[in-house]
Order: C-alpha cells, then structure tokens, then sequence
C-alpha cells in the first residue's frame, strides 16, 4: 500500500498553497508520468479565461490518471507552467479545487506555451 510522508524543513520557508516541500512515497508499486495536459478539448475547443482553461487542463489530466486507474490522490509531483505570472492567484484557486486536501510536491513556472492561445499546461507524476 502506497504511504505518503510530507516534509517540511523547519529551516526552510513553509509552502504557500496546497502543496508540500518535499514528498516521501513508499509502498508504491506503480509510477505513472503524465506529459503536459493542456486546455483543450477532445474535439479541439479551447475556452476563453484563465479558470476555464485552468479547470480543463486539470480534467485532461484527471482523465489521464483515471485511464491508468488512478486519481489526483495518486499524484506525488506537478508541474504547471503558466502563460503570465498574472495568473497565479487564480492558478491557486483552481489548483486547489481539483487536488482538495491533497498536497503533492508543486513547481509553477511561468514560461512561453507551446501554443500562445493555451494560458497554461500541466504535467504530473502519480504513484500507486
């Protein structure tokens, strides 16, 4: 069974947001890597907004863990990249609605996307 144990060095600052330093995972038998998702959808649409994109990019990669029977529990490690640093308050909120209490080990990066109508991408590393 898959044990996660969160680290936070006390001479070290806390993490702003849901998400942990450093994450120990033992017990798992499986890794999973998720390449970028991005805010599209299957049929190729892309809503307009940062939330909109935000919430889709999260569904992509929800839809991704589920394939391999997985969930955002299962995540260890995310990396988002964001279009514009103007969106990182609002990347928290959505962050934390699709993860809830679960905190994995987090990088936003803030970076030119691939496609410059995507706000941003989402990468993960889930385990079980």
């Amino acid at each position: 069974m898959m044990k996660l144990k969160a680290f936070n060095a006390d001479t070290a600052p806390l993490p702003v947001g849901n998400y942990v330093q450093a994450l120990e995972v033992t017990g798992a038998t499986r890794r999973l890597y998720v390449s970028g998702q991005i805010p599209v959808t299957r049929d190729g649409a892309l809503p307009s907004g940062f939330k909109a994109q935000a919430e889709l990019a999260w569904q992509n990669l929800a839809a991704q863990l589920a394939a391999a029977n997985m969930t955002v529990a299962n995540l260890v490690k995310v990396t988002i990249f964001l279009s514009d640093r103007a969106y990182a308050m609002e990347n928290r909120v959505v962050r934390k609605a699709a993860l809830g209490d679960h905190a994995p080990a987090m990088t936003v990066i803030i970076t030119g996307i691939f496609d410059e109508a995507w706000l941003l991408e989402i990468e993960g590393i889930a385990e079980a």
